[in-house]
Protein backbone atom coordinates (compact mmCIF):
# COMPACT_ATOMS: atom_id res chain seq x y z
CA UNK A 1 0.00 0.00 0.00
CA UNK A 2 1.18 3.04 -1.13
CA UNK A 3 1.29 5.05 2.55
CA UNK A 4 3.47 7.54 3.65
CA UNK A 5 4.87 6.33 7.06
CA UNK A 6 3.69 3.73 9.47
CA UNK A 7 2.97 3.97 13.07
CA UNK A 8 4.26 0.18 14.64
CA UNK A 9 7.62 0.18 15.13
CA UNK A 10 7.97 3.16 16.08
CA UNK A 11 6.67 3.49 19.93
CA UNK A 12 3.26 4.22 18.37
CA UNK A 13 4.45 8.10 17.80
CA UNK A 14 5.53 8.88 14.67
CA UNK A 15 8.73 11.54 14.58
CA UNK A 16 11.56 12.67 12.13
CA UNK A 17 14.19 10.22 13.09
CA UNK A 18 16.54 12.52 11.08
CA UNK A 19 15.97 14.91 13.92
CA UNK A 20 18.51 12.67 16.03
CA UNK A 21 20.94 12.90 13.19
CA UNK A 22 20.30 16.45 13.25
CA UNK A 23 20.92 16.64 17.32
CA UNK A 24 24.15 14.72 17.20
CA UNK A 25 25.78 17.29 14.69
CA UNK A 26 24.13 20.02 16.76
CA UNK A 27 25.85 18.45 19.91
CA UNK A 28 28.98 18.18 18.04
CA UNK A 29 29.25 21.78 16.87
CA UNK A 30 28.47 22.98 20.22
CA UNK A 31 31.22 20.78 22.43
CA UNK A 32 33.56 22.25 19.71
CA UNK A 33 32.38 25.81 20.22
CA UNK A 34 32.59 25.54 24.04
CA UNK A 35 35.69 25.00 23.92
CA UNK A 36 38.67 27.60 25.38
CA UNK A 37 41.22 26.92 22.60
CA UNK A 38 40.34 25.83 19.04
CA UNK A 39 43.09 23.88 17.29
CA UNK A 40 43.31 20.85 14.84
CA UNK A 41 42.59 18.46 17.76
CA UNK A 42 39.14 20.37 18.33
CA UNK A 43 38.46 19.87 15.00
CA UNK A 44 39.54 16.38 14.67
CA UNK A 45 37.01 15.44 17.79
CA UNK A 46 34.69 17.24 16.30
CA UNK A 47 34.57 15.69 12.99
CA UNK A 48 34.79 12.36 14.46
CA UNK A 49 31.63 13.13 16.28
CA UNK A 50 30.31 14.51 13.33
CA UNK A 51 31.47 10.97 10.75
CA UNK A 52 30.07 8.97 13.54
CA UNK A 53 26.46 10.43 13.48
CA UNK A 54 26.24 10.32 9.61
CA UNK A 55 27.53 6.95 9.66
CA UNK A 56 24.61 5.57 12.10
CA UNK A 57 22.67 7.35 9.91
CA UNK A 58 23.64 5.00 7.02
CA UNK A 59 25.69 7.71 4.79
CA UNK A 60 28.04 6.16 2.76
CA UNK A 61 31.36 5.24 4.26
CA UNK A 62 33.51 6.82 1.32
CA UNK A 63 31.05 10.43 1.62
CA UNK A 64 31.71 10.46 4.94
CA UNK A 65 35.46 10.02 4.83
CA UNK A 66 35.91 12.49 1.34
CA UNK A 67 33.53 15.63 4.32
CA UNK A 68 36.15 14.38 7.19
CA UNK A 69 38.89 14.97 4.77
CA UNK A 70 38.30 18.17 3.19
CA UNK A 71 36.98 19.95 6.00
CA UNK A 72 40.57 18.96 7.24
CA UNK A 73 41.76 20.16 4.34
CA UNK A 74 39.93 23.64 4.18
CA UNK A 75 40.04 24.18 8.60
CA UNK A 76 43.66 24.15 8.83
CA UNK A 77 42.83 26.25 12.56
CA UNK A 78 46.24 26.53 14.15
CA UNK A 79 48.41 28.23 10.65
CA UNK A 80 45.15 30.69 10.83
CA UNK A 81 45.31 33.89 11.56
CA UNK A 82 44.90 35.60 15.10
CA UNK A 83 41.78 37.41 14.31
CA UNK A 84 40.09 35.24 12.59
CA UNK A 85 36.81 33.65 13.94
CA UNK A 86 37.81 30.29 13.62
CA UNK A 87 34.55 28.77 15.17
CA UNK A 88 32.62 30.52 12.95
CA UNK A 89 34.69 29.05 9.70
CA UNK A 90 34.26 25.76 11.10
CA UNK A 91 30.79 25.90 11.34
CA UNK A 92 30.42 27.20 8.04
CA UNK A 93 32.80 24.95 6.56
CA UNK A 94 30.60 22.03 7.76
CA UNK A 95 27.57 23.16 6.68
CA UNK A 96 28.81 23.70 3.21
CA UNK A 97 30.30 20.06 2.91
CA UNK A 98 26.89 18.72 4.87
CA UNK A 99 25.21 20.95 1.51
CA UNK A 100 27.28 18.79 -0.63
CA UNK A 101 26.19 15.67 0.21
CA UNK A 102 22.77 16.38 -0.86
CA UNK A 103 23.03 18.19 -3.58
CA UNK A 104 24.06 17.57 -7.09
CA UNK A 105 24.32 20.94 -8.21
CA UNK A 106 22.29 20.45 -11.13
CA UNK A 107 18.93 22.82 -11.28
CA UNK A 108 15.61 21.13 -11.35
CA UNK A 109 12.52 21.71 -13.94
CA UNK A 110 10.39 25.13 -13.35
CA UNK A 111 6.89 25.03 -14.66
CA UNK A 112 5.68 27.77 -16.79
CA UNK A 113 2.28 29.38 -16.42
CA UNK A 114 -0.31 29.66 -19.42
CA UNK A 115 0.86 26.28 -20.90
CA UNK A 116 0.65 22.45 -19.95
CA UNK A 117 3.36 21.20 -17.76
CA UNK A 118 3.13 17.66 -17.91
CA UNK A 119 5.36 15.27 -15.05
CA UNK A 120 5.77 11.86 -15.67
CA UNK A 121 5.93 9.51 -12.16
CA UNK A 122 7.93 6.45 -12.32
CA UNK A 123 9.38 4.14 -9.04
CA UNK A 124 9.00 1.05 -7.33
CA UNK A 125 5.72 -0.37 -6.39
CA UNK A 126 4.99 0.50 -2.67
CA UNK A 127 7.04 3.41 -2.81
CA UNK A 128 4.45 6.22 -1.91
CA UNK A 129 4.11 7.30 -5.87
CA UNK A 130 -0.07 7.76 -6.35
CA UNK A 131 0.01 9.47 -2.73
CA UNK A 132 3.32 11.79 -4.10
CA UNK A 133 1.06 12.38 -7.34
CA UNK A 134 -1.84 13.66 -5.45
CA UNK A 135 0.39 15.41 -2.85
CA UNK A 136 2.35 17.76 -5.96
CA UNK A 137 -1.01 18.43 -7.27
CA UNK A 138 -2.77 19.56 -4.36
CA UNK A 139 0.74 21.52 -3.63
CA UNK A 140 0.33 23.18 -7.33
CA UNK A 141 -3.06 23.66 -6.70
CA UNK A 142 -2.94 25.67 -3.53
CA UNK A 143 -0.72 28.11 -5.59
CA UNK A 144 -2.68 29.14 -7.98
CA UNK A 145 -1.89 26.58 -10.68
CA UNK A 146 -4.82 24.12 -12.84
CA UNK A 147 -3.76 20.98 -12.06
CA UNK A 148 -4.55 17.32 -13.30
CA UNK A 149 -3.83 13.92 -12.20
CA UNK A 150 -4.11 10.84 -15.12
CA UNK A 151 -4.05 6.99 -14.20
CA UNK A 152 -1.88 5.03 -16.43
CA UNK A 153 -1.14 2.28 -13.73
CA UNK A 154 -3.27 -0.18 -15.26
CA UNK A 155 -1.57 -3.08 -14.03
CA UNK A 156 -2.54 -2.92 -10.17
CA UNK A 157 -5.35 -3.77 -8.82
CA UNK A 158 -7.46 -0.77 -7.46
CA UNK A 159 -4.70 2.03 -8.26
CA UNK A 160 -7.19 4.10 -10.63
CA UNK A 161 -9.71 3.86 -7.15
CA UNK A 162 -7.12 4.72 -5.18
CA UNK A 163 -5.85 7.83 -7.51
CA UNK A 164 -9.70 8.35 -7.53
CA UNK A 165 -10.26 8.71 -3.63
CA UNK A 166 -7.34 11.10 -3.29
CA UNK A 167 -8.26 13.20 -6.18
CA UNK A 168 -11.35 14.01 -5.13
CA UNK A 169 -9.95 14.66 -1.89
CA UNK A 170 -7.49 17.11 -3.30
CA UNK A 171 -10.04 18.65 -4.96
CA UNK A 172 -8.18 17.95 -8.60
CA UNK A 173 -9.94 16.76 -11.97
CA UNK A 174 -8.26 13.11 -12.52
CA UNK A 175 -8.53 10.74 -16.16
CA UNK A 176 -8.30 7.39 -15.56
CA UNK A 177 -10.60 3.49 -17.17
CA UNK A 178 -11.19 0.37 -15.44
CA UNK A 179 -11.59 -0.61 -19.17
CA UNK A 180 -8.98 0.20 -21.01
CA UNK A 181 -5.75 -2.10 -20.35
CA UNK A 182 -2.64 -0.44 -22.31
CA UNK A 183 -1.19 2.15 -20.03
CA UNK A 184 -0.34 4.13 -23.18
CA UNK A 185 -3.35 4.73 -24.57
CA UNK A 186 -4.65 5.78 -20.95
CA UNK A 187 -1.83 8.22 -20.51
CA UNK A 188 -1.92 9.52 -24.22
CA UNK A 189 -5.77 10.04 -24.15
CA UNK A 190 -5.39 11.91 -20.27
CA UNK A 191 -2.59 14.19 -21.26
CA UNK A 192 -4.61 15.02 -24.73
CA UNK A 193 -7.60 15.67 -23.22
CA UNK A 194 -6.58 18.04 -20.23
CA UNK A 195 -4.26 20.02 -22.77
CA UNK A 196 -6.97 20.42 -24.92
CA UNK A 197 -9.14 22.00 -21.66
CA UNK A 198 -5.66 24.32 -20.63
CA UNK A 199 -4.48 22.36 -17.47
CA UNK A 200 -1.47 24.02 -16.59
CA UNK A 201 0.08 20.70 -14.47
CA UNK A 202 -1.15 17.35 -15.52
CA UNK A 203 0.57 14.44 -13.18
CA UNK A 204 0.68 11.13 -15.30
CA UNK A 205 0.91 8.34 -12.45
CA UNK A 206 2.38 5.31 -14.16
CA UNK A 207 2.51 1.46 -12.87
CA UNK A 208 5.43 0.65 -9.83
CA UNK A 209 8.07 -1.86 -11.88
CA UNK A 210 11.74 -3.23 -10.19
CA UNK A 211 14.72 -2.53 -11.78
CA UNK A 212 15.36 -5.94 -13.21
CA UNK A 213 11.71 -5.99 -14.35
CA UNK A 214 12.59 -5.64 -18.18
CA UNK A 215 9.33 -5.48 -19.80
CA UNK A 216 7.62 -2.77 -17.10
CA UNK A 217 10.71 -0.75 -17.94
CA UNK A 218 9.70 -1.21 -21.78
CA UNK A 219 6.21 -0.47 -21.08
CA UNK A 220 7.40 2.73 -19.32
CA UNK A 221 9.56 4.02 -22.08
CA UNK A 222 6.82 3.62 -23.93
CA UNK A 223 4.53 5.81 -21.92
CA UNK A 224 7.15 8.40 -21.86
CA UNK A 225 7.31 7.88 -25.81
CA UNK A 226 3.79 8.73 -26.20
CA UNK A 227 3.30 11.13 -23.14
CA UNK A 228 6.44 13.36 -24.07
CA UNK A 229 6.83 14.73 -20.66
CA UNK A 230 8.70 17.79 -19.65
CA UNK A 231 9.61 16.03 -15.83
CA UNK A 232 10.34 12.29 -15.28
CA UNK A 233 10.27 12.52 -11.19
CA UNK A 234 11.35 9.24 -10.00
CA UNK A 235 10.02 8.41 -6.11
CA UNK A 236 11.90 6.75 -3.66
CA UNK A 237 11.17 5.66 0.01
CA UNK A 238 13.59 6.57 2.21
CA UNK A 239 13.53 3.23 3.93
CA UNK A 240 15.71 1.92 1.41
CA UNK A 241 18.64 3.64 2.61
CA UNK A 242 21.77 3.47 0.31
CA UNK A 243 20.05 0.86 -1.62
CA UNK A 244 18.06 3.75 -3.43
CA UNK A 245 21.55 4.76 -5.54
CA UNK A 246 21.12 1.11 -7.52
CA UNK A 247 17.60 1.42 -7.94
CA UNK A 248 17.60 5.62 -9.25
CA UNK A 249 20.49 4.21 -11.49
CA UNK A 250 18.40 1.97 -13.34
CA UNK A 251 15.46 4.27 -13.61
CA UNK A 252 18.01 6.97 -15.06
CA UNK A 253 19.27 4.81 -17.20
CA UNK A 254 15.82 4.05 -18.85
CA UNK A 255 14.30 7.37 -19.02
CA UNK A 256 15.87 10.80 -18.27
CA UNK A 257 15.02 10.96 -14.76
CA UNK A 258 15.16 15.20 -13.74
CA UNK A 259 14.16 14.93 -10.24
CA UNK A 260 13.63 12.88 -7.17
CA UNK A 261 10.94 13.08 -4.42
CA UNK A 262 11.91 10.69 -1.72
CA UNK A 263 8.78 9.47 0.78
CA UNK A 264 8.76 8.04 4.26
CA UNK A 265 10.88 10.29 5.57
CA UNK A 266 9.68 10.94 8.62
CA UNK A 267 10.00 7.45 10.20
CA UNK A 268 12.89 5.98 9.50
CA UNK A 269 16.59 5.65 10.38
CA UNK A 270 18.08 5.23 7.34
CA UNK A 271 16.76 8.16 5.83
CA UNK A 272 20.01 10.16 5.55
CA UNK A 273 21.61 7.63 3.18
CA UNK A 274 18.71 7.52 1.07
CA UNK A 275 19.07 11.22 0.81
CA UNK A 276 22.73 11.20 0.01
CA UNK A 277 23.01 8.52 -2.01
CA UNK A 278 20.26 9.57 -4.40
CA UNK A 279 21.89 12.98 -5.05
CA UNK A 280 25.14 11.03 -5.93
CA UNK A 281 23.23 10.04 -9.08
CA UNK A 282 23.16 13.60 -10.09
CA UNK A 283 19.33 14.24 -10.62
CA UNK A 284 18.37 16.70 -7.73
CA UNK A 285 15.73 16.04 -4.72
CA UNK A 286 12.79 18.06 -4.88
CA UNK A 287 10.52 17.27 -2.46
CA UNK A 288 10.34 15.31 0.46
CA UNK A 289 7.06 12.98 1.76
CA UNK A 290 6.74 13.82 5.84
CA UNK A 291 3.81 11.79 6.32
CA UNK A 292 0.65 10.44 5.13
CA UNK A 293 -1.56 13.56 5.29
CA UNK A 294 -1.98 15.68 2.00
CA UNK A 295 -1.00 19.02 3.10
CA UNK A 296 2.67 16.64 4.60
CA UNK A 297 4.71 17.53 1.93
CA UNK A 298 7.54 19.78 1.65
CA UNK A 299 9.38 21.32 -1.12
CA UNK A 300 13.20 20.10 -0.74
CA UNK A 301 16.03 23.00 -0.82
CA UNK A 302 19.19 22.14 0.64
CA UNK A 303 20.40 24.76 2.65
CA UNK A 304 16.99 25.44 4.43
CA UNK A 305 16.69 21.64 5.26
CA UNK A 306 20.35 21.08 6.30
CA UNK A 307 19.52 24.35 8.38
CA UNK A 308 16.37 22.66 9.75
CA UNK A 309 18.57 19.73 10.38
CA UNK A 310 21.27 21.52 12.85
CA UNK A 311 18.06 23.58 15.01
CA UNK A 312 19.45 26.86 12.57
CA UNK A 313 15.51 27.20 11.37
CA UNK A 314 13.99 27.14 8.13
CA UNK A 315 12.87 30.93 7.22
CA UNK A 316 12.07 30.23 3.66
CA UNK A 317 9.59 27.20 4.64
CA UNK A 318 7.84 29.49 7.54
CA UNK A 319 7.52 32.53 5.06
CA UNK A 320 5.98 30.19 2.66
CA UNK A 321 3.28 28.86 5.46
CA UNK A 322 2.86 32.28 6.61
CA UNK A 323 2.12 33.52 2.96
CA UNK A 324 -0.39 30.76 2.17
CA UNK A 325 -3.57 32.77 0.63
CA UNK A 326 -5.93 31.73 3.81
CA UNK A 327 -3.27 33.14 6.43
CA UNK A 328 -2.47 36.12 5.03
CA UNK A 329 -5.85 37.29 4.56
CA UNK A 330 -6.91 36.45 8.18
CA UNK A 331 -3.48 38.25 9.40
CA UNK A 332 -4.54 41.48 7.32
CA UNK A 333 -8.16 41.52 8.25
CA UNK A 334 -7.11 41.38 11.82
CA UNK A 335 -4.44 44.19 10.87
CA UNK A 336 -6.81 46.63 9.51
CA UNK A 337 -9.58 46.05 12.24
CA UNK A 338 -7.52 46.56 14.99
CA UNK A 339 -5.52 49.85 13.94
CA UNK A 340 -8.69 51.59 12.40
CA UNK A 341 -10.31 54.10 14.52
CA UNK A 342 -12.65 52.34 17.41
CA UNK A 343 -11.09 48.97 16.69
CA UNK A 344 -10.13 46.50 19.54
CA UNK A 345 -8.80 43.26 19.79
CA UNK A 346 -11.74 40.52 21.14
CA UNK A 347 -11.55 36.61 22.36
CA UNK A 348 -13.26 35.87 18.78
CA UNK A 349 -10.35 37.64 17.13
CA UNK A 350 -8.45 35.28 19.38
CA UNK A 351 -10.41 32.11 18.44
CA UNK A 352 -9.54 33.13 14.92
CA UNK A 353 -5.91 33.33 15.83
CA UNK A 354 -6.03 29.83 16.99
CA UNK A 355 -8.30 28.50 14.45
CA UNK A 356 -5.89 29.93 12.23
CA UNK A 357 -2.89 28.04 14.04
CA UNK A 358 -4.47 24.95 13.87
CA UNK A 359 -4.99 24.66 10.30
CA UNK A 360 -1.27 24.94 9.84
CA UNK A 361 -0.92 21.84 10.79
CA UNK A 362 1.80 19.79 13.38
CA UNK A 363 3.16 22.37 15.50
CA UNK A 364 6.69 20.48 15.62
CA UNK A 365 7.03 21.33 12.02
CA UNK A 366 6.29 25.52 12.30
CA UNK A 367 8.37 25.73 15.52
CA UNK A 368 11.49 23.64 13.74
CA UNK A 369 11.22 26.30 11.55
CA UNK A 370 11.81 28.95 14.02
CA UNK A 371 15.73 29.46 15.12
CA UNK A 372 15.91 28.48 18.73
CA UNK A 373 12.80 26.59 18.52
CA UNK A 374 13.60 23.39 17.37
CA UNK A 375 13.65 21.27 20.52
CA UNK A 376 11.28 23.60 22.21
CA UNK A 377 8.10 20.73 21.62
CA UNK A 378 9.68 18.26 23.24
CA UNK A 379 8.33 14.71 23.21
CA UNK A 380 4.69 14.58 23.43
CA UNK A 381 4.71 18.39 23.77
CA UNK A 382 3.48 19.60 20.43
CA UNK A 383 0.37 17.27 21.19
CA UNK A 384 0.21 18.39 24.63
CA UNK A 385 0.04 22.21 23.04
CA UNK A 386 -2.93 21.56 20.51
CA UNK A 387 -4.82 20.03 23.22
CA UNK A 388 -4.80 22.79 25.38
CA UNK A 389 -5.59 25.04 22.19
CA UNK A 390 -8.64 23.01 21.20
CA UNK A 391 -9.83 23.47 25.04
CA UNK A 392 -9.68 26.95 25.03
CA UNK A 393 -11.35 27.21 21.79
CA UNK A 394 -14.27 24.93 23.52
CA UNK A 395 -14.50 27.30 26.47
CA UNK A 396 -15.23 29.99 23.97
CA UNK A 397 -17.54 28.63 22.24
CA UNK A 398 -19.65 28.50 25.50
CA UNK A 399 -19.34 31.97 25.21
CA UNK A 400 -22.22 35.02 23.94
CA UNK A 401 -21.60 36.87 20.90
CA UNK A 402 -21.53 39.47 23.16
CA UNK A 403 -18.98 38.04 25.07
CA UNK A 404 -16.60 37.21 22.12
CA UNK A 405 -17.16 40.24 20.98
CA UNK A 406 -15.75 42.18 23.54
CA UNK A 407 -12.26 42.21 25.80
CA UNK A 408 -12.03 41.53 29.58
CA UNK A 409 -13.73 44.62 30.84
CA UNK A 410 -17.53 42.45 30.43
CA UNK A 411 -15.96 39.66 32.77
CA UNK A 412 -14.55 41.98 35.64
CA UNK A 413 -17.97 43.47 35.74
CA UNK A 414 -20.32 40.79 35.80
CA UNK A 415 -17.30 37.83 37.46
CA UNK A 416 -20.68 35.62 37.48
CA UNK A 417 -19.84 34.83 33.90
CA UNK A 418 -16.74 32.80 34.52
CA UNK A 419 -19.04 29.95 36.46
CA UNK A 420 -21.78 29.69 33.44
CA UNK A 421 -18.41 29.38 30.60
CA UNK A 422 -17.05 26.83 32.79
CA UNK A 423 -20.22 24.59 33.55
CA UNK A 424 -21.25 25.19 30.09
CA UNK A 425 -17.59 24.11 28.17
CA UNK A 426 -17.57 21.15 30.94
CA UNK A 427 -14.15 22.51 32.29
CA UNK A 428 -13.16 23.83 35.70
CA UNK A 429 -13.18 27.35 36.56
CA UNK A 430 -9.34 27.71 36.89
CA UNK A 431 -9.23 27.03 32.99
CA UNK A 432 -11.51 29.79 32.04
CA UNK A 433 -8.79 31.91 34.18
CA UNK A 434 -6.24 30.63 31.95
CA UNK A 435 -8.03 31.76 28.80
CA UNK A 436 -8.44 35.28 29.97
CA UNK A 437 -4.72 35.11 30.97
CA UNK A 438 -4.00 33.89 27.49
CA UNK A 439 -6.04 36.54 26.00
CA UNK A 440 -3.98 39.47 27.68
CA UNK A 441 -0.78 38.32 26.19
CA UNK A 442 -2.56 38.18 23.02
CA UNK A 443 -3.80 42.04 23.21
CA UNK A 444 -0.80 43.36 24.60
CA UNK A 445 0.80 42.12 21.21
CA UNK A 446 -2.25 43.48 19.52
CA UNK A 447 -2.15 47.08 21.86
CA UNK A 448 1.01 47.43 20.21
CA UNK A 449 0.20 47.28 16.67
CA UNK A 450 -2.48 49.61 17.38
CA UNK A 451 0.08 52.26 18.40
CA UNK A 452 2.70 51.06 15.08
CA UNK A 453 -0.35 51.88 12.74
CA UNK A 454 -1.38 49.52 9.75
CA UNK A 455 2.10 49.75 8.86
CA UNK A 456 3.39 48.64 11.69
CA UNK A 457 5.20 45.52 10.22
CA UNK A 458 5.93 46.80 6.69
CA UNK A 459 9.67 47.70 7.92
CA UNK A 460 10.63 48.44 3.97
CA UNK A 461 8.79 51.96 5.06
CA UNK A 462 10.86 52.74 7.71
CA UNK A 463 14.54 54.18 8.66
CA UNK A 464 17.28 52.09 10.91
CA UNK A 465 15.74 53.80 14.05
CA UNK A 466 12.22 52.78 13.26
CA UNK A 467 12.72 49.55 12.54
CA UNK A 468 14.94 49.42 15.89
CA UNK A 469 12.41 50.94 17.85
CA UNK A 470 9.28 49.04 16.57
CA UNK A 471 11.14 45.58 17.04
CA UNK A 472 11.80 46.77 20.91
CA UNK A 473 8.19 47.65 21.08
CA UNK A 474 7.40 44.08 19.73
CA UNK A 475 9.59 42.39 22.19
CA UNK A 476 8.13 44.28 25.15
CA UNK A 477 4.54 42.96 24.52
CA UNK A 478 6.20 39.94 23.73
CA UNK A 479 6.04 37.34 27.30
CA UNK A 480 9.55 37.30 28.46
CA UNK A 481 9.77 33.46 28.68
CA UNK A 482 8.91 33.46 25.30
CA UNK A 483 11.60 35.90 24.38
CA UNK A 484 13.87 33.76 26.85
CA UNK A 485 13.34 30.81 24.46
CA UNK A 486 13.89 32.86 21.32
CA UNK A 487 17.72 33.59 22.35
CA UNK A 488 16.74 37.27 23.90
CA UNK A 489 16.57 40.13 22.50
CA UNK A 490 19.39 40.30 20.22
CA UNK A 491 18.23 36.89 18.66
CA UNK A 492 14.29 38.30 18.41
CA UNK A 493 15.97 41.37 16.34
CA UNK A 494 18.37 39.26 14.25
CA UNK A 495 15.12 36.88 13.49
CA UNK A 496 12.75 39.69 12.55
CA UNK A 497 15.38 41.61 9.87
CA UNK A 498 16.05 38.55 8.62
CA UNK A 499 12.28 37.63 7.77
CA UNK A 500 12.31 41.50 6.29
CA UNK A 501 14.94 40.85 4.33
CA UNK A 502 13.11 38.37 2.68
CA UNK A 503 10.14 39.88 2.20
CA UNK A 504 8.24 38.19 4.40
CA UNK A 505 7.26 40.72 7.41
CA UNK A 506 4.62 42.97 5.79
CA UNK A 507 1.43 41.89 7.39
CA UNK A 508 -0.47 45.30 6.58
CA UNK A 509 -3.50 45.77 4.20
CA UNK A 510 -3.01 45.45 0.57
CA UNK A 511 -2.40 48.77 -1.43
CA UNK A 512 -3.91 49.17 -4.24
CA UNK A 513 -2.23 50.60 -7.23
CA UNK A 514 -3.60 54.57 -7.63
CA UNK A 515 -6.04 55.51 -10.04
CA UNK A 516 -5.31 57.23 -12.77
CA UNK A 517 -6.81 60.51 -13.28
CA UNK A 518 -9.48 60.92 -16.02
CA UNK A 519 -8.06 62.76 -18.95
CA UNK A 520 -10.83 65.91 -19.35
CA UNK A 521 -10.62 65.17 -23.51
CA UNK A 522 -13.25 62.31 -24.09
CA UNK A 523 -11.45 61.32 -26.75
CA UNK A 524 -7.37 60.93 -28.32
CA UNK A 525 -6.35 62.65 -30.76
Amino acid sequence: CNREWRRGDYGGETRMVLAELGNKISKAIQQMGAETIIDDKVVDKMMNTVALALLQGDVDVKLVKKLKDDIKTSCKVDSMASGVNKRKVIQSALMKGLCGLLDPGKASFKPKKKRANVFMFVGLQGCGKTTSCTKLAYYYRKRGWKTALVCADTFRAGAYDQLKQNATKAKVPYFGSYTERDPVVVAEKGVNQFKKDKYEIIIVDTSGRHKQEDALFEEMQAVHKAVDPDEVIFVMDSSMGQAAKLQASAFQKSVDVGSIIVTKLDGHAKGGGALSAVAATGSPITFIGTGEHIDQFEKFETKSFVDQLLGLGNLQGLKEIIEDKSVMESQEKLVQKITSKGGEFTFRDMYDQFQTLMNLGSFGKVMSMIPGFKNLMGDGREEQSQFRIKRFMTVMDSMTNQELDSDLKIFNTQPDRLYRIAVGSGVDQRVVWEVLETFKQFKRVADQLKIMGRNGLDFSRMHAGEKERSIQNLAGAMSPQILQRMGGMQNFANLIKQMDSMGGMNMSTTTQKPKKPRSKKGRRR
